[in-house]
């Protein structure tokens, strides 16, 4: 199991973070207003961070999971975030000019716009499913915003914790862009900190907790959660590439992803047919899961039994599980593929985030989206084998917060595309021109012309000029 600060470390780490925040925010009201010149220099310097401590980094994150391809973590937490760079460099000219705005006809001649202005200090709690990537994400949108950031690092990744917090170190001062670690105290009294703008990435279990505490501060807040994301595979499909795809994502970091699919909603009679696709995709992209270098652990003991009780509980109640390989002793779990599944089975109700596959029988598409609108609205949604109208259907008749096609999550690697959730899977969004607006203060500005009769609509009331205008709006004719 990953090790975990004491509770002096923690205390050591709440005094510390208070006065880092306390550095941040005096820095920030003597320089509220970064040029663009300045926002890309920080960005190129994370870039160029990233790139030389891609090797480390990697490293410590295989450290805390106890095994995970190092391909793996430079794919998705490396490459992640330099992506998400490099779109924000390409872009930051656009995001950052103001936009014009039209008067309304009474107030013709006059000029209006909207003004982007830095928060100020954004707090980011970011998970340890991907520690880096969920980290550096946000920062990124922070930085091009023009605010300055504090990063809480989950305590299930100590070591990548201190990976983060060196490579930082290397191009920001504290006084711009922070790392703290710490447990359950440190990540609450970070959630408790007047920050002008939380962006929390975890579980929606723990999300009520950050909220209520971010009000005390009136903080805005940003969630990006989790839920039980379905693939939906039409009559028709291709079976096999909609089961590589669905393996595969349940495969990567070992299911241990808020956007992998959750479970697969099926036609009835191919139930069998696409388990066994499911099972022999998996196969072939991991012939030997225990003991492989390209296959993730899960990444606490913890977490493990939870896979197991969920597995036991499903057994419980009479649904039917093959495991596509044996199970080791390392925390690395084979795909688990479920048929027979019933709505009290933990794995029916329960986000999973393992490699635990149920697959569920409908009779019609409509019986398909009914099961997912009945339920929390989930993170993400992957259709297999929809096109033209029953594709827009699909969309129109189920929420999610972000939808790959024929795939799975690809949509979040699309950096000009928003990531974000809705109703229980999350709220607000970052990527993007949409991450930019999230951490920024969309600020209204009307400038009057200095020969607009402003004095017209100045008491006393009732001169034939406002009487027209009552008239001309509100459909009333002047006396």
């Amino acid at each position: 199991m990953s090790a975990q600060p004491s509770a002096v470390g923690d205390a050591a780490e709440i005094t510390r973070l208070r006065s880092l925040f306390a550095r941040q925010q005096t820095a920030f009201l003597a320089h509220p207003y970064p040029a663009a010149s300045e926002r890309r220099a920080h960005l190129k310097a994370l870039r160029a961070a990233l790139r030389r401590h891609q090797d480390r980094i990697a490293q410590a994150i295989g450290d805390d999971f106890g095994g995970r391809a190092p391909f793996e973590s430079k794919l998705v937490d490396v490459l992640g975030p330099v992506l998400e760079i490099n779109h924000a460099l390409g872009h930051l000219g656009s995001w950052m000019r103001s936009r014009g705005r039209r008067t309304e006809l009474v107030f013709a001649t006059n000029r209006a716009y909207v003004m982007y202005q830095p928060k100020g200090v954004v707090g980011v709690i970011a998970p340890w499913n991907y520690p880096v990537y969920l980290a550096l994400g946000p920062l990124t949108a922070a930085l091009a915003a023009g605010n300055r950031a504090m990063l809480k690092m989950s305590e299930f990744t100590p070591r990548t914790c201190v990976a983060v917090r060196t490579m930082l170190a290397e191009c920001f001062d504290e006084d711009r862009v922070a790392v703290v670690g710490g447990a359950v105290e440190a990540a609450q009294a970070f959630a408790g900190l007047p920050f002008d703008h939380l962006v929390f990435t975890g579980s929606p279990a723990i999300a009520p907790h950050v909220m209520r505490a971010a009000a005390a501060n009136l903080t805005p807040v940003t969630l990006e959660l989790g839920g039980k994301s379905p693939a939906i595979v039409a009559p028709g499909a291709d079976l096999a590439a909609a089961a590589r795809a669905v393996a595969h994502g349940k495969a990567f970091n070992g299911g241990q992803t808020c956007v992998a699919p959750d479970y697969a909603l099926v036609p009835r009679a191919q139930v069998g047919v696409f388990a066994a696709a499911v099972a022999a995709a998996f196969r072939a992209l991991y012939p030997t899961v225990t003991n492989v270098a390209d296959y993730t652990a899960i990444v606490t003991d913890r977490q493990y039994a939870r896979q197991l009780a969920l597995l036991a509980d499903a057994r419980a109640g009479g649904a039917s599980v093959e495991a596509v390989g044996a199970t080791g002793g390392d925390r690395r779990l084979p795909l688990h593929v479920i048929t027979g599944v019933t709505d009290g089975m933990r794995v029916a109700r329960e986000e999973i985030f393992g490699p635990l596959l149920p697959v569920i029988g409908y009779d019609q598409v409509a019986d398909a989206i009914a099961y997912v609108a009945a339920r929390p609205r989930p993170l993400a949604l992957y259709p297999f084998g929809f096109g033209g109208e029953a594709l827009a259907t699909l969309l129109e008749r189920t929420h999610a917060g972000g939808v790959t096609v024929n795939d799975w999550g690809w949509h979040v690697f699309n950096h000009d595309l928003p990531f974000g959730g809705s109703g229980t899977s999350g709220m607000g969004t970052y990527h993007g021109a949409e991450g930019f607006r999230e951490l920024s203060h969309a600020k209204a500005v009307f400038k009057r012309h200095r020969f607009f009769p402003v004095w017209l609509f100045y008491p006393p009331y009732g001169t034939l000029v406002q009487r027209l205008v009552v008239w001309l709006y509100l459909g009333r004719r002047p006396p």
